[in-house]
């Protein structure tokens, strides 16, 4: 988590660089000058208003012209027809991007990747010929020279430097917040990892829809507050693809996810570009185009996350991108003890009569012809270590899977204390007391352990104190505390196992799934991560584990089911499973009960 004298040095730097910007705008004598000057800010507050989206979250929008085109046409029209000033139509005119942002959102987020980026393309092309096609391929805003103040129409252009000064310190604010809350580490948790995000029990969806909207109405004031530097209004201008390209160029010329990326590449490639169009533009048409051309081109060469990382991870003498370790532990923070349990003695089960925490009964899931789960049937006592094996292929993670939500099963019904919960989503099932992790480790790498586990400390809790004191719980079970301000991706695989658990109790589950805590340990390995597990049985969290580590499941749980082929062939005791004679042949093997009973596991 960011500091507060972090947070209050960013903020007394946009005061300054604001103050700096204002101060240039004064002193330079030129309109044209200060009509760049306007542009730049203008510009910036776009870029500023696209990072919120894609900077933080990942999803790329290659259409944030549909918002700053509506802003623009909102208060373009709004004069024309309804003479409404734009000090109401700017206003007005973030109504109607929060409200298309919504939509678009509500839409487009069922789609990832480059297919959401390029259905983000198709909103402004669609409007851009729906406006010609309504008849307004070119609205001038008409000039109000009885009142030109109440129409915020001024003769000195520096009026105009100063509101767009005032628009983009509001959306730096904004952005700032962003990235000092909780708001703000959801969505650098969906980029860096969604699925992992969801299992955390981040609502994800409405984190974007949030995030989208707050973008949304940045870029529609700021296109509102175009339309009045320009006057004049057409589909092109405001809903072209230059429109979308040029936030995402300044922003990734600047740095992606930064609050200063965006004013970084506004205030190099937008002055450079008009300066030189307006000396060269009668010899080389377009070249304004190629300004922005060389700026991809020279960001993908030597400062692929933009000209502010480049620079600030060079004065830190890193390389640019990588996370290392950063200030030990707080010495405040005392490491829990660790209990170490005697080998086969883990947890206490529970009454063979009392209803199961968790119960399947015939779920079924399909994917097209194919039947991974068929009909399965399974009962978690509370206060167990429960084991699901079977060969690669079974089903396992499929039923993973549909217990914590990620897929919905085609047939059956899932209880978990008695309520069904079939048709939740993962955050959902999280708050309720579900807990996951994954089979390939999915650490947010960029994070910090503290930061990671901080992510999964949200669900149920009302303060960002509140979830830090949660998290810091989890890494003491865990006995991490030295590793806590260590980056994520320098973790080792241990290490990482041990942070996911760590993530996945924060939230304080009862429900505990864990889908191969073991793959990828050596042997010296595995008895730490054992006695984790059976002191967290201990405590009271009930624990559903899917393992191929045979020895170590033995010594571990009091109840296996196994599954092949998406069935059930036995559920019982361990002793009683292990010796028979279907699983035996499914999956054991006989040099495995050869090797156990001359071990005598």
């Amino acid at each position: 988590m960011a500091s507060l004298s972090s947070y209050r040095r960013q903020q007394w730097l946009i005061v300054a660089v604001a103050l700096v910007y204002l101060t240039v705008a004064l002193l330079v004598p030129s309109s044209y000058y200060q009509l760049i000057i306007a542009q730049v800010v203008l510009w910036a507050t776009l870029g500023a208003a696209w990072n919120i989206l894609s900077g933080y979250s990942g999803l790329v929008s290659f259409g944030h012209a549909v918002f700053w085109g509506l802003g623009a046409y909102t208060v373009a029209l709004g004069m024309v027809f309804f003479n409404i000033s734009p000090w109401l139509g700017i206003p007005l005119g973030v109504v109607v991007g929060v409200t298309a942002a919504a939509i678009i959102g509500r839409i487009t987020f069922r789609l990832t990747g480059h297919y959401f980026a390029l259905a983000m393309l198709a909103y402004p092309l669609s409007i851009l010929y729906l406006f010609e096609w309504m008849g307004f391929q070119e609205v001038s805003l008409p000039i109000k020279r009885e009142n030109p103040v109440a129409y915020m129409q001024f003769q000195d252009p520096r009026v105009y430097c100063v509101l767009a000064l005032v628009l983009l310190t509001a959306c730096l604010f904004t952005a700032l917040r962003v990235e000092h809350s909780r708001f703000g580490m959801s969505l650098l948790a969906i980029k860096q990892n969604e699925r992992a995000a969801e299992a955390s029990g981040i609502n994800t969806l409405k984190w974007k829809m949030l995030a989208i909207m707050l973008s949304g109405g940045f870029a529609a004031a700021a296109g509102g507050l175009y339309a009045v530097l320009l006057l004049i209004v057409t589909p092109p201008s405001v809903f072209g693809v230059a429109v979308s390209s040029l936030a995402l160029i300044v922003t990734l010329f600047g740095g992606i996810g930064s609050i200063w990326g965006p004013v970084i590449g506004a205030s190099i490639l937008i002055p450079l570009a008009e300066v030189l169009h307006g000396e060269f533009g009668d010899k080389v048409p377009g070249i304004q185009g190629v300004v922005y051309g060389l700026a991809i081109i020279v960001t993908i060469l030597f400062a692929q996350q933009g000209v502010y990382w480049r620079v600030r991870d060079y004065l830190r003498g890193r390389r640019g991108g990588e996370l290392t370790e950063t200030a030990p532990a707080p010495e405040a923070e005392p490491a829990a003890p660790v209990i170490t349990l005697p080998v086969g003695k883990a947890g206490g089960k529970a009454s063979e009569n009392a209803e199961p925490m968790l119960q399947l009964s015939g779920v079924s899931r399909r994917f097209g012809g194919l039947l991974a789960l068929n009909e399965v049937a399974l009962n978690v006592q509370r206060g167990t270590i429960h084991g699901v094996i079977g060969p690669n292929g079974a089903g396992k993670t499929t039923l993973f899977n549909t217990i914590n939500g990620f897929l919905a099963p085609s047939a059956g019904s899932i209880r978990f204390e008695g309520r069904e919960v079939v048709g939740l989503r993962p955050d959902q099932l999280c708050k309720l007391g579900i807990g996951r992790t994954f089979q390939i480790v999915r650490p947010f790498a960029r994070m910090s352990v503290l930061q990671n586990i901080v992510v999964g400390s949200y669900v149920n809790t009302t303060s960002d104190a509140e979830a830090e004191q949660r998290a810091w719980e989890a890494i003491h079970r865990v006995g991490l505390t030295k590793e806590a301000h260590v980056a994520a991706g320098n973790l080792t695989t241990k290490q990482l196992r041990l942070m996911e658990l760590a993530r996945a109790l924060a939230p304080r589950p009862k429900l505990l799934l864990l889908d191969e805590t073991l793959a990828g340990l050596a042997e010296a390995e595995l008895d730490g991560i054992l006695s984790v597990v059976r002191q967290l049985c201990d405590q009271g969290v009930t624990i559903v584990i899917i393992e191929h580590t045979m020895q170590a499941m033995a010594r571990l749980a009091h109840h296996f089911t196994v599954l092949d082929h998406g069935s059930v062939i036995a559920d019982g005791a361990p002793q009683q499973v292990l010796n028979d004679p279907r699983v035996i042949e499914a999956y054991l093997g006989k040099r495995w009960v050869e090797r156990a009973a001359h071990t005598g596991t």
